[in-house]
């Protein structure tokens, strides 16, 4: 599907400049709704689901999501003793990645797409911080489907007050400056009756290896 993502100076927008020269931005309604649809609808059944393991004191478990991580070749995860190569790219991402980038001014050769199935799912405090993704790595995270709660919180500062966003359909939120050296984020169980929620990660590997945190 071959369309405009969005127009980033006429789109309804918060921005936060953070402590340490950290940048926040998240971007409403940035594909028209029977784009959103279909990419959410489409992704929903041809994305290769799986659920990874890692290991929590000396124990394997299962994360509390379903992922798969797509990307150019070299663009590959190493972690609790496994290596995950990217899966070809499927064109709907190919055709998101090329608008995200185009607005961004950010290249991105990888993108980790999550599915929370519902309230139970959920990703633990981390930050995107590995060595392989750069010094100070752009993360450009397009939530379809549910809303789901987002916060971030400074790493050292208690002082700085906790950022909670709810991330609704057809969302997107950029982060850039040193933001994953500082602050960390999560997305947090709820009680909620919730639906599906896919998030997509865009982000650039820039050598291979390193470590993904859960």
């Amino acid at each position: 599907m071959q369309t405009d993502l969005f127009d980033p100076d006429n789109s309804d927008r918060r921005e936060w400049q953070l402590a340490d020269d950290s940048r926040l931005i998240l971007f409403f309604d940035v594909l028209d709704k029977s784009v959103a649809a279909h990419y959410f609808a489409t992704l929903m059944n041809i994305v290769e689901w799986q659920q990874s393991d890692i290991t929590i004191a000396n124990r394997r478990i299962k994360i509390p999501r379903l992922n798969a991580w797509y990307g150019d070749p070299e663009a590959h995860y190493q972690y609790s003793g496994q290596n995950f190569e990217p899966l070809p790219w499927l064109p709907e991402l190919l055709e998101i990645r090329r608008q995200l980038q185009q607005f961004s001014k950010h290249d991105f050769n990888s993108v980790l797409v999550n599915l929370y199935r519902g309230g139970q799912d959920s990703v633990a405090w981390h930050a995107d911080n590995e060595p392989h993704l750069g010094r100070n790595p752009a993360i450009a995270s397009l939530s379809l489907g549910n809303t789901r709660r987002f916060q971030l919180k400074h790493r050292r500062d208690k002082t700085l007050a906790r950022i909670d966003l709810d991330l609704p359909d057809n969302s997107l939120l950029l982060m850039d400056g040193a933001l994953q050296h500082h602050w960390i984020h999560q997305v947090p169980k709820t009680r909620k009756q919730v639906g599906p929620r896919i998030n997509l990660t865009y982000r650039r590997v820039i050598s291979p290896g390193g470590h993904r945190r859960y």
